[in-house]
């Protein structure tokens, strides 16, 4: 995406040696062209490279009426605007929470009394004692049984970059059944797709074109026809 150069690219590859999260301390030629990299990057939007690196106001007040306010205040600046330029993505998050936490709506969804006191778009106070650092092992143990998996991935994402996704399907060492190739949506590329198989189990990869970290929020037209040809057994 022309965010960093070739240079500092190269650089990273030769002294990192494929280690950029914990680089050695010692290893000053690697610090040295992370450090480089991480100067061009800061600053962008990791879910999507292209819109802008805002505040977060996703989490919702605690007062739902204070949240409600914040509705009635700024409601047109919450929503984006082709004239104006890009807004943030985060502050129609805050539109998630505040429709989530009204009683009527909860009311309207079923919610049991009690359950919960307050819907966040992301729980990160869940408690657990156990964390997976990969799962490519279930991914190997999936590959040798009877089935089918379709992995997708938007092509502006950083936090899980397609290419990473790419990775981790060639670590399973299956066979390319269909090489890379673009898929069409309304007569434009919709993004770019290739096909693996294993006995009985295939696997297809697919790129939205244009989309961020969570596809079908991006896309969400292109991303309904790629599972439906899918799961209809048509090419994508």
């Amino acid at each position: 995406m022309a965010l960093i150069s070739d240079e500092y690219f190269e650089l990273a590859k030769v002294s990192c040696k494929g280690e950029y999260l914990n680089p050695d301390p010692s290893n000053a030629q690697c610090n040295y062209a992370l450090r480089l990299i991480n100067e061009c990057i800061e600053n962008i939007h990791k879910p999507h490279v292209l819109e802008p690196e805002c505040e977060s106001v996703a989490s919702v007040p605690n007062d739902f009426g204070r949240g409600k306010q914040l509705l009635e205040y700024d409601s047109i600046n919450l929503l984006p605007s082709e004239q104006d330029g890009p807004r943030c993505r985060d502050h129609i998050y805050a539109l998630s929470g505040i429709w989530a936490n009204d009683p009527t709506v909860q009311d309207a969804l079923h919610t049991r009394k009690g359950t919960i006191a307050e819907w966040t778009k992301c729980n990160d106070s869940i408690s657990h004692k156990y964390s997976a650092e990969s799962v490519v092992p279930y991914h190997k143990l999936l590959s040798k049984k009877r089935g089918r998996a379709l992995v997708y991935s938007g092509d502006h994402d950083m936090i899980v970059p397609y290419t990473a996704t790419l990775q981790w399907i060639r670590d399973l060492n299956l066979t390319v059944e269909e090489d890379w190739r673009p898929w069409i949506f309304n007569g434009q590329v919709a993004g770019y797709t290739k096909k693996y198989k294993n006995n009985e189990f295939d696997l297809t990869f697919a790129t939205v074109k244009g989309a961020g970290h969570l596809p079908p929020e991006y896309n969400p037209k292109e991303c309904f026809a790629m599972v439906d040809r899918w799961l209809s057994l048509y090419p994508l």
